[in-house]
């Protein structure tokens, strides 16, 4: 499922096109940030394709050099061990996966060279060497293979990352969530597993859908009075010079501690930090802490902050 982490960036970059004019209504906004919830999740379903894009591949290499003129000893008798590889028959029968690739319409087709490329990338690959040339492999082997092709050849693969940009301006920044999402997958896999044991959804639960939702629209709803907070803790800074990306990043901090109870003080403060290291200047992490630590302070004073439920216990102390 898509983490919180990746719904609060997917609502920044939705809220920053809003208010730069970019969308003229909060409805289209909406509109937009589930799509592009949406395409995240096609990308989830596309990298599992991938896998057996570049098993298909390397078969009918297999299949090419044994009908060779004059096949040698090793083009007749091949090592199978990753066309063979149990995992890709786990991902091909999982009924999930082929539905979902199926009813969208996700295909590799257009792209043989750059499976080509890929694989001829992997099999080059010092862990690809081993895993061939191990005497046996067990379940752990044939899925860590898969785990180093996701994890070690595509981020840094320009002509992979190009492919993406081609096909959605989304994907660039779910690359990195999505392949960590396919991991935790095959880790989740088991040898004799139902084709109908299914995958990660797009939403962990409903409340993940609702929080999506209301925090766009919550930030949009509370922008006047969070800019005016914002302001007045930042007096003593030329505000011309204070990213319009850190104000935006305050701004949806401030939502989610004041409008979602059930939401650590700790978790929001947290995760719009680390967001801001990603996503403004180089100095935003700190100015952005001693700003949110400040009002914080204050809205905790003046009784503004109200948390409930589970795993709350401790709030007044951070």
């Amino acid at each position: 499922m898509i983490s919180r982490r990746l719904l609060r960036i997917k609502a920044l970059h939705i809220l920053f096109a809003f208010f730069r004019g970019e969308n003229d209504s909060l409805a289209k906004a909406e509109k937009e940030l589930f799509h592009s919830i949406k395409k995240g999740y096609d990308l989830y379903n596309y990298l599992f394709l991938l896998l057996l894009e570049i098993q298909s591949f390397a078969q009918k290499r297999i299949e090419m050099s044994r009908q060779k003129l004059m096949p040698t000893h090793e083009d007749l008798n091949p090592n199978l061990r990753f066309v063979e590889n149990p995992y890709f028959t786990l991902i091909s029968d999982n009924e999930s996966v082929h539905d979902y690739l199926s009813y969208n319409k996700l295909s590799w087709v257009n792209y043989p060279e750059l499976i080509k490329k890929l694989f001829q990338k992997i099999s080059a690959s010092d862990y690809y060497q081993k895993y061939m040339e191990l005497p046996s492999a067990d379940f752990a082997d044939h899925r860590q293979v898969l785990v180093n092709i996701l994890t070690k050849e595509l981020i840094d693969f320009d002509d992979f990352v190009q492919c993406l940009e081609e096909q959605s301006i989304y994907w660039n920044d779910d690359l990195d969530f999505m392949i960590g999402m396919v991991v935790k997958t095959l880790k989740k896999f088991e040898p004799d597993q139902e084709s109908s044991t299914p995958v990660f959804p797009m939403f962990k639960n409903e409340d993940d859908e609702d929080f999506a939702k209301r925090l766009l629209r919550k930030a949009v709803l509370n922008h006047d009075e969070n800019t005016q907070v914002i302001d007045q803790y930042t007096k003593n800074w030329d505000v011309e010079r204070i990213a319009s990306m850190d104000i935006l990043i305050m701004e949806m901090a401030l939502t989610e501690i004041t409008d979602f109870p059930s939401v650590p003080v700790k978790v929001s403060f947290n995760e719009y930090i680390e967001i801001s290291k990603y996503y403004s200047t180089d100095q935003s992490s700190t100015f952005i802490n001693g700003v949110l630590d400040k009002i914080i302070a204050a809205y905790r004073s003046e009784g503004k902050i109200q948390k409930q439920g589970r795993g709350l216990v401790g709030e007044e102390d951070m």
